[in-house]
């Protein structure tokens, strides 16, 4: 996963918005042996990007994928560096863990595209015990944000309790994080809630 956000960063231009980086991350996990890959529409609806062409266009226009005309959600990846990628069903499985990153702590579903991206990058850098670390600059890389940018989309998480913590240490450059803990459990097992609680 880490790598695949790693190239994204990289192929993708700077002012692709959160909404494309996500569905791109789904195209490049989902694509192909010939770099085709068609999206289910409920799938674009559990990520809240249904009918959003707007997201396609901005792919086409940094020449990262071409659409099927006759069908919006099929499209061919014009990066060859993707249409080269092995190991299928382990991107499919990342394809998966991307949806739900962190089961014990999902990410709300309500929060900007931006903010659930960053929840994602900072998911992949997240250790088992849910304290994550990463320079700075990566993440703003990763997350296509300024630091400015970045700083407040860490708020965004900290207050829909995702995070129940973050710090960013400047002389050294990263920031650190602790997940918000998962939701507490009712007498039958099940949460009482889809948010994070700190």
């Amino acid at each position: 996963m880490r790598q695949t956000l790693v190239y994204l960063a990289s192929a993708l231009p700077q002012s692709c918005s959160p909404g494309a980086r996500l569905l791109a991350l789904q195209c490049a996990l989902r694509t192909n042996e010939y770099g085709e890959v068609r999206l289910p529409a409920g799938l674009l609806r559990g990520m809240r990007l249904h009918q959003r062409a707007d997201l396609w266009e901005e792919l086409e226009y940094a020449y990262w994928l071409r659409r099927d005309a006759r069908h919006p959600v099929r499209a061919r990846l014009l990066d060859a560096a993707m249409q080269a990628q092995s190991h299928r069903p382990r991107r499919a499985r990342a394809a998966h863990w991307a949806l739900h990153p962190l089961p014990r702590c999902p990410v709300p579903h309500t929060l900007p595209c931006a903010a659930r991206f960053a929840a994602l990058v900072l998911a992949a850098h997240t250790r088992p015990d849910g304290t994550g670390t990463a320079e700075r600059d990566l993440l703003t890389h990763l997350c296509g944000q300024t630091p400015q940018q970045l700083s407040d989309l860490l708020g965004q998480l900290s207050r829909s309790r995702f995070l129940s913590s973050w710090h960013d240490i400047r002389s050294e450059g990263e920031v650190l994080w602790q997940l918000g803990r998962p939701p507490p459990a009712t007498l039958d097992g099940r949460s009482r809630d889809h948010s994070c609680r700190a």
